[in-house]
């Protein structure tokens, strides 16, 4: 836990699209200053400190020796190096997902934090939409779930594939509805520069006959982002882009979930827990470290799979 501050210093390593949103809400959110940016590509650093405030640090070290808090929103491949440099120096930290690219480095996060009782929060903030919803106090385990998430062409995310990139939120609302005990995968991928798939599809048998059945592309024409659950007493379709929602079940939901501080603002809705749990106000993080180990190992084994 952080030292009780009445205003925490608050950090952004990465000054691309995310580290614009992290440092746009540090800005934002009140009990917390921002204090600056850092980026290897001083002139993005600069443009963002000038857009949300702040001060340009020479280097990584430097803005974590000034700050309480620290987000690290650079390329998938960095997040570990970072992550694992804020927590050495005592600081609490939430990452941007994937918490890392490799099973070892995810788990050394998680064992830096615990040892040091430091946070780590990771950035899956569809968790905040979905708990928005209630479909997180269901009393029933659903059968199947089924997620499809499309998207066109982007530049960025490029080094890693698409499962690390778009699926994985997919299969950490899978892991966090209740998906545990792995008994079966298949999968295939197609596409992409360097081996790095852009497209995938995968089936996952979980214990006590969960299925779960995920699509994930960045080269698709459209955007599409769709579950679907079935449960023993009826079903739930979300389209998370027009908010259409149905629900034949007996449960109780938002259908206008959109429209909750959580749902219009998941990326707020994260890191104020983030920063509530950091302060020692909260028990966790929306979703945590070792939330982060578990999606992190559910995706390499769909790679592992689609090789």
């Amino acid at each position: 836990m952080i030292e009780k501050r009445e205003v925490l210093r608050a950090g952004v390593i990465g000054a691309g699209v995310f580290g614009g949103y992290h440092a746009a809400k540090y800005a934002s959110l009140p009990g917390v200053v921002l204090a600056g940016v850092y980026d290897h590509h001083r002139v993005h650093a600069e443009s963002l400190a000038a857009r949300c405030g702040g001060q340009v640090y020479a280097s990584e070290e430097a803005l974590i020796a000034d700050v309480d808090i620290v987000s690290v929103a650079t390329p998938a491949l960095a997040h570990a190096p970072s992550a694992l440099a804020a927590l050495r120096a005592g600081r609490s930290v939430y990452v941007e997902k994937p918490l890392a690219v490799r099973r070892e480095d995810a788990l050394e996060i998680a064992e830096e934090a615990k040892a040091r009782g430091l946070v780590v929060a990771c950035g899956f903030l569809e968790r905040a939409g979905v708990a928005a919803m209630g479909l997180f106090d269901v009393a029933e385990r659903p059968l199947l779930v089924e997620s499809t998430r499309l998207g066109p062409p982007s530049p960025r995310n490029l080094d890693v594939s698409v499962v690390l990139d778009l699926m994985i939120h997919d299969l950490d609302m899978a892991l966090a509805l209740g998906a545990d005990g792995l008994r079966g995968l298949t999968a295939r991928a197609e596409g992409g520069p360097e081996g790095l798939a852009d497209e995938a599809w995968a089936e996952a048998a979980f214990e006590l006959g969960l299925v779960c059945r995920f699509r994930a592309s960045r080269r698709a024409a459209d955007r599409e982002r769709t579950m679907r659950l079935v449960y023993p007493s009826g079903e739930v379709t979300v389209d998370f882009l027009t908010h259409r929602f149905e629900n034949t079940t007996p449960f109780s939901f938002d259908p206008a979930f959109h429209e909750t501080p959580s749902g219009k603002d998941r990326l707020g809705a994260s890191m104020e827990a983030f920063i509530a749990a950091a302060r020692g106000e909260a028990v966790r993080p929306l979703a945590s470290a070792e939330d982060g180990v578990r999606a992190l190992d559910l995706a390499l084994r769909v790679e592992e799979a689609a090789a």
